[in-house]
């Protein structure tokens, strides 16, 4: 029945024909009476398509009959005058001494067989049009260059019935002499798939047999149509319940496949299914069972039993319109194992953050908020319809464009910048120029005389001297702060998980020396770059960072910030240097031990628990005795504390891209407003004023708010799957896919 429903609609398809509207109502119909129906319709359509194909054919051939009379009279002509000049030149030669009755045996012998011999025969077709090369090439080779190749292209192009395109052939007669060059012709005419058409010499026979071919093909055209009338007058009426049927058809397909899943119990009597349900949808699917039991009328009860599972539960997160997006932004790097901690909870709020970041303008976040909440106004409607891909995604993420305009909106207030221009939105700034002219400006700089602006950066740094290298310490220092904060925040999120498994040996052996690795390094560089903000200190962090390793012991002089910082430097190296064997070696052997005793009996109380999670590792001594190997587990643990450890660097580097792409964009801001639109208003002429405007709106829109916010998001992306989550996310579950029919509409069979 599939498959019937499947022929119907790619009949449909073909036909061209538009689905017609869904009825209010359409009367129910059972399957045996729906299988009859399909049945029925599928042998008329195959009639009638076999029929149409028989006529399709016919009135090909007629119509290139046709073109072959039309075509091949002209080269006929032609050679009907050379013909005639060669005989009346041969019967000169044997008649012009005016005694042929008196002509010798043998001449007239010779005389009969020349005339025999001396007509030259034809063969008329036609062959597609890229053939004709290869066609002409191949009778030349075959007859050794005995024959005349005439050839002209047809008129109409012809459907072809096998790819049902149209093509363009050619018209051809090839003229020779000799049965054995006419059957070769015939051979290779067969090979290259040209058909060919008999034309009598005689123009009277040609000319009748065009007029019985041009009444027969009006008479197949009108056949032709009144059978595709029918035809999709048929398709019609099938397309009508189409929908239904297909919809009758999945639900039923559905019911069968999940009773294949079933099992017969001992006595044979009643099925017996085992599945996954979430825990709080346990007293929904009782009740269902029980109307199920009452409904159908059966004699045996439903019983409904909680079991434990060895293999581990699927994952299921409920969400809604608005939190589904960023779920799924999580599991498209993987789906969580079951109870592991849910990125997607904090991907809500960081994610559009750090897009902001490297976004931070308020006209852009504005546009873009507009964009949203077109998306958000139209969600009943556009919710309906059939959506393009690139519509589909981008509507399907509304709420994370959203937030990520939101937020690029706020970031964009503390940058200050207005499609790249400052605003004196929040007060007077605190600096002015040295004189009334103010054209020292930018050479000398500003002199301050006032507090500091209440919020975000200072007005007067644009255009000023020192504006690029303030933005560019501002920036690169702030994205330390929030790759380090949100490192942090990954590897605690390590620390809870390990809680809830109940695996003491991660949280010894692991979320204590790596947040001590990554803190004794970087959260100090953090801790620097706070007090230098704070005390408005002149000290060179790069020269700290560098010799805290390079000479540890040496004294800092004008870089020092606070007192006891070489103390302190001191004993975060130590820390770090003794953190790295601590990833690496207690955790295999602790292993090892619990491995060995468990094997050797002596504590059987472990091996009571239905589920025991002593590690999350591959290798662990969770995994059975026999498939330990200590081998395995420490070559994976030392991977794992060397990529940690080297990863603490390029991580913390990588959030260096929040800098980069924020100066990227605010740079190109300040380029197309600059170098266009004022440039352009510079000019007293409204012609180029236009010129620049629509030159400055095309490159906001879709360098800026397209690319620009597509390079973003990609960023962000990377910095929350590869920065953020490989520090707690293992990622390595598998969705809840409970059976509903709501979803058999939108699959595909």
């Amino acid at each position: 029945m599939s498959r019937k429903l499947r022929y119907f609609k790619d009949q449909i398809h073909k036909a061209g024909l538009l689905p017609p509207p869904l009825p209010a109502s359409q009367p129910d119909i059972e399957l045996e009476e729906l299988e009859i129906q399909l049945a029925e319709h599928e042998h008329e359509l195959i009639e009638m398509n076999a029929n149409s194909e028989k006529l399709r054919q016919s009135y090909n051939e007629l119509l290139e009959f046709k073109m072959v009379l039309q075509k091949a009279s002209g080269f006929l002509v032609s050679s009907s005058h050379t013909t005639d000049q060669e005989t009346e030149l041969v019967e000169n030669v044997y008649s012009n001494d005016n005694h042929a009755d008196t002509a010798s045996l043998l001449e007239q012998e010779m005389r009969s067989e020349l005339s025999n011999q001396s007509g030259v025969r034809f063969m008329s077709g036609i062959i597609c049009k890229s053939k004709v090369v290869q066609f002409e090439r191949m009778l030349f080779r075959a007859t050794r260059g005995n024959m005349l190749f005439n050839q002209a292209v047809a008129d109409d192009e012809i459907l072809d019935p096998s790819s049902n395109e149209m093509v363009e052939k050619v018209v051809f007669v090839v003229f020779f002499s000799g049965e054995q060059a006419r059957t070769k012709i015939l051979k290779i005419c067969e090979a290259f798939g040209a058909n060919c058409y008999p034309v009598p010499e005689d123009t009277t026979k040609r000319r009748q047999i065009t007029q019985e071919v041009l009444f027969r093909l009006s008479e197949l055209e009108t056949t032709l149509d009144a059978g595709l009338r029918h035809r999709d007058k048929a398709l019609t009426s099938i397309g009508y319940h189409l929908t239904k049927w297909i919809n009758m058809v999945k639900t039923q397909k559905a019911v069968y496949d999940t009773l294949n899943m079933l099992n017969f119990d001992v006595t044979k009597k009643c099925l017996v299914g085992e599945g996954w349900c979430p825990i709080f949808a346990k007293t929904k699917i009782q009740e269902a069972l029980q109307r199920g039991t009452f409904d159908s009328s059966s004699q045996v009860g439903i019983i409904f039993h909680v079991m434990d599972a060895v293999e581990s539960p699927p994952t299921y997160f409920r969400t809604n319109s608005f939190t589904n997006a960023f779920q799924e932004i999580v599991d498209a790097y993987g789906v969580a194992k079951y109870q592991e901690a849910n990125p997607a909870v904090y991907t809500i709020v960081t994610f559009p953050f750090l897009f902001a970041v490297m976004f931070g303008d308020w006209g852009h976040g504005i546009c873009l908020l507009l964009g949203a909440l077109v998306l958000i106004a139209r969600e009943s409607k556009l919710s309906s319809q059939k959506l393009g891909s690139f519509m589909e995604m981008l509507f399907g993420g509304r709420y994370v464009l959203l937030l990520m305009s939101i937020f690029s909106i706020y970031c964009g207030l503390i940058y200050n910048e207005f499609f790249s221009v400052p605003f004196h939105i929040f007060g007077d700034s605190a600096y002015k120029c040295r004189d009334a002219t103010c054209s020292d400006a930018r050479t000398v700089g500003l002199v301050k005389y006032n507090d500091p602006y209440p919020f975000g950066v200072d007005p007067s740094w644009r255009g000023s001297r020192s504006e690029l290298p303030f933005l560019n310490s501002l920036k690169m220092k702030m994205s330390i702060l929030l790759g380090v904060a949100q490192m942090n925040l990954g590897i605690i999120l390590s620390y809870f998980n390990a809680r809830f498994f109940s695996s003491s040996i991660d949280i010894k052996y692991q979320f204590i020396p790596q947040i001590i690795f990554l803190n004794s390094l970087f959260g100090y560089l953090s801790l620097l770059i706070l007090v230098k903000w704070c005390t408005g200190s002149q000290a060179d962090l790069y020269h700290v960072m560098i010799y805290m390793f390079l000479s540890p012991f040496e004294a800092l002089g004008e870089n020092r910030l606070f007192w006891g910082q070489s103390v302190l430097q001191v004993i975060l190296l130590l820390l770090a240097l003794v953190a790295v064997p601590w990833m690496l070696f207690p955790k295999p052997f602790i292993l090892k031990s619990l491995h060995m005793e468990r094997f050797q009996g002596r504590t059987y109380g472990i091996l009571g628990t239905s589920e025991m999670v002593i590690d999350e590792e591959p290798g662990s001594a969770s995994q059975h005795a026999e498939e330990f190997n200590f081998s395995e587990v420490f070559v994976h643990q030392m991977i794992h504390s060397i990529e940690f450890v080297l990863g603490a660097v390029s991580n913390t580097a990588s959030y260096l891209r929040l800098w980069a792409l924020s100066l990227a964009h605010s740079e190109l801001s300040t380029v197309f407003y600059e170098k266009v639109l004022l440039l352009a208003w510079g000019y007293d002429n409204i012609v180029i004023r236009l010129v620049g405007l629509a030159v400055f709106a095309f490159a906001t829109t879709f360098i800026l708010l397209m690319m620009e916010t597509l390079s973003a998001f990609l960023h962000a992306l990377r910095l929350h799957w590869v920065e953020f989550q490989n520090k707690f996310y293992h990622g390595d579950g598998y969705k809840f896919k409970p059976f509903s029919f709501a979803l058999l509409a939108d699959d595909d069979d």
